[in-house]
């Protein structure tokens, strides 16, 4: 699966960036030839639950490209460093965030709830339902069988983690709301 948002790389937020990988790739995945699984979302947020509001979800799509450009000159290993922070962060407050930790906890939570949305439908199916439409997806590809093996593992394995629960469901209605904008504000990520 392409991997669409990601919060990004603090001191104090290393675990939001392995989740964050993740506004979860969903309808590229229903049209792709190629499965990638997601970063597990089923672990416990990295990040406050916040009510989210349209403005901060607005604001979300207009950093993201800015702060994708930024994340893939890194290294999948590399943790960034201050000249790489003090950008993002740079990039966070252009876009009305009040700092870079600021912009992760609201990217955490449009993630947490992007996650379990049906990319067809636009339904809010939650994660587990997701994983399984993408197992099931998955099984119907033309791809290696290596590759297929490997990928339905990781799907599996996505499984046995316990569902994220969404403090605050009023944020399901306004991620679906804005779910087109999101997924195309991701650029390549999404194809």
């Amino acid at each position: 699966m392409p991997v669409l948002f990601r919060p990004v790389v603090t001191a104090l937020s290393v675990a939001c960036l392995l989740s964050a990988a993740s506004l979860s790739s969903t309808s590229a995945a229903f049209g792709q030839a190629k499965a990638q699984p997601a970063p597990s979302q089923t672990q416990s947020p990295a990040f406050k639950q916040i009510v989210l509001t349209d403005e901060q979800v607005e604001h979300v799509v207009a950093a993201q490209k800015e702060v994708d450009a930024i994340i893939d000159r890194l290294t999948d290993t590399a943790n960034p460093d201050r000249e790489t922070i003090s950008q993002l962060d740079t990039v966070a407050r252009k876009h009305g965030f009040a700092d870079l930790e600021d912009y992760n906890n609201v990217v955490g939570n449009v993630s947490l709830v992007f996650g379990g949305i049906h990319p067809l439908t636009k339904e809010y199916i939650g994660y587990k339902a997701f994983t399984k439409a993408r197992i099931a997806q998955t099984k119907g590809l033309n791809m290696s069988e290596k590759d297929k093996k490997k990928a339905l593992d990781e799907l599996y394995e996505e499984l046995k983690s316990p569902e994220p629960v969404i403090e605050n469901t009023a944020n399901i209605d306004l991620v679906r709301k804005y779910y087109d904008r999101l997924l195309n504000s991701s650029g390549d990520r999404a194809h």
